[in-house]
């Protein structure tokens, strides 16, 4: 019998050891001394969102949570509005846990540790903070460095310009952190913490592990550096959704990447939008735009799954890079969006611009202008309520540096000309008004066109006429602008100098303005 006995209570204390294994259980608390230890006058927090990277939970009264859990899973919290999250030395926000009991398989490059067993309770801390509905994030496209020379590119092209800046509460970096290099990883990460304020991070198709042969395990080096690819957090009345939408290696035929998402990240988005409310601003960010419908670059299945989940919400917005240009695109009922009012992703203009080349400025940092004419640079995101405005800056120009202005510098007087005033509106849509005038003459309409930014055309053509080696390295070739307008030169004024006055407005009613001007001479016989 007490053979019996002992067995059963062998076999009973072996069963619990694996059921406690296969959940996770913890506390979220308001973090009074900001230790990152859960003390007992630290009272939990209740109704606080936390996920295992598909499943969603609120916390009890108590701040308690209990998730599923498996062999590779990472905890995070998703960050109430009113709350920071600690972050470490490097300004990385410390909202999750990764559970890898035998750590990342082994490949190229690193990935999370072994983190043994599971402790018996997974805590997250919560800094109580005074946190306004308007406020401004700072949003950068494709970082993407392949070398430390061009980190350095990075860090005195991009990071010195915003180092230290004030009343901006966080970053986001949109993918392509760096350029296939993982090793990389750390010294990008030591040129962001100098701008000195909490920074989020997005997975693109060149930060992850090539050589895993499935998608789930193509992130363990991002992982052990960034936490989860999947996350999510609120601030003010914007709940911020971020999501690694590239697909590696293809479904289709097992090369190269798809952009869409797998089911559990569906999932995850489905119980994460459980808990917010409908009245707030939903902004997901990913590396690679959702695209239109029928092409190759994104799944169409995924991006209709995604509008889905997302037609009960009135207030959305979606931000991309990866595609080095500058983009504004609404998506409406024809191509699956499931509300009145369009759907618009903006495309962010990158930090590295057209992969760091161009002449060299007088700094010795690549001027890498884009394909499509676009300066490179980054974004300024401002958030009012549920309301966004966007604004771009183009990197080393004063911050009403909007439209790039190309026009002939001589003209014959009074002959025709096939050539035109372009004006590049850098955040412009055909849905924008561009006007012209001359010599403070009457406002005219511009005509948007899709063609070749000329200024930028006139850019690479100085790499293939020039007689000497330049510098640097030559600028890719051009593709059709989505921002670019013309105007016709009136020759019939007098001979001299006449101004040129472009006059922009954006979708949120923004307004900016632009000069220059042209020639006029007796035409040569």
């Amino acid at each position: 019998m007490k053979k019996t006995t002992f067995i059963l209570t062998c076999a009973t204390l072996l069963t619990l050891g694996v059921t406690a294994q296969n959940k996770v259980t913890g506390y979220v608390y308001n973090d009074l001394n900001q230790n990152n230890k859960k003390e007992r006058k630290e009272q939990g927090i209740k109704d606080v969102a936390v996920s295992n990277g598909e499943q969603v939970v609120l916390t009890d009264k108590n701040g308690k949570y209990e998730l599923p859990i498996g062999t590779d899973h990472i905890i995070s919290i998703i960050k109430p509005s009113g709350y920071n999250v600690t972050t470490d030395a490097n300004n990385l926000p410390q909202f999750f846990y990764n559970h890898k009991p035998q750590g990342s398989p082994e490949l190229e490059f690193k990935g999370v540790a072994s983190t043994g067993k599971l402790p018996k309770s997974i805590n997250f801390g919560l800094i109580k903070t005074e946190e306004t509905t308007k406020f401004t994030a700072l949003v950068f496209g494709d970082p993407q460095a392949y070398t430390l020379e061009e980190i350095e590119y990075f860090k005195r092209g991009i990071v010195s310009e915003v180092e230290a800046i004030k009343n901006v509460p966080f970053g986001l970096s949109l993918g392509d952190l760096v350029g296939d290099d993982l090793s990389l990883f750390n010294p990008y990460i030591d040129a962001v913490k100098e701008i000195g304020v909490p920074w989020y991070n997005v997975m693109g198709n060149h930060d992850m592990n090539f050589d895993a042969k499935t998608d789930t395990i193509s992130d363990e080096t991002y992982e052990a550096h960034f936490g989860p690819a999947n996350y999510a957090f609120n601030f003010g009345k914007v709940h911020f959704i971020i999501l690694d939408n590239i697909l590696y290696p293809d479904p289709r035929d097992g090369k190269g990447y798809w952009g869409g998402f797998r089911e559990d990240q569906l999932n995850f988005v489905a119980n994460d939008l459980k808990f917010v409310p409908k009245d707030h601003l939903i902004v997901l960010a990913f590396h690679i735009p959702l695209s239109e419908p029928n092409g190759d670059a994104f799944k169409d299945e995924d991006r209709e799954k995604l509008f889905s989940l997302l037609k009960d919400y009135p207030n959305t917005l979606s931000l991309s890079a990866h595609t080095h240009i500058q983009k504004q695109t609404f998506f409406d009922a024809s191509q699956g969006w499931l509300r009145a009012k369009p759907h618009h992703e903006y495309n962010v203009g990158t930090t590295s611009g057209d992969w760091y080349s161009g002449k060299l400025n007088e700094a010795g940092i690549p001027i890498s202008t884009m394909r499509d004419g676009t300066p490179k640079g980054y974004a300024f995101l401002h958030f009012d309520e549920n309301k966004y405005n966007i604004e771009y800056k183009v990197a080393g120009k004063p911050k009403d540096f909007q439209i790039e202005i190309f026009a002939p510098k001589v003209v014959g007087q009074g002959r025709k000309t096939r050539a035109g005033i372009y004006a590049n509106f850098f955040m412009g849509s055909e849905k924008d008004t561009v006007l012209y005038r001359i010599d403070s003459g009457e406002w005219q309409p511009m005509k948007h066109v899709q063609d070749y930014d000329p200024s930028y055309v006139s850019q690479v053509n100085e790499w293939d006429t020039k007689t000497e080696l330049m510098a640097g390295r030559r600028s890719s070739n051009p593709i059709i602008s989505n921002h670019l307008w013309r105007g016709s030169i009136p020759t019939k004024l007098e001979i001299g100098v006449h101004k040129i006055e472009i006059k922009a407005t954006d979708m949120f009613g923004n307004e900016y303005t632009e000069t220059s001007s042209y020639r006029l001479e007796t035409p040569k016989q």
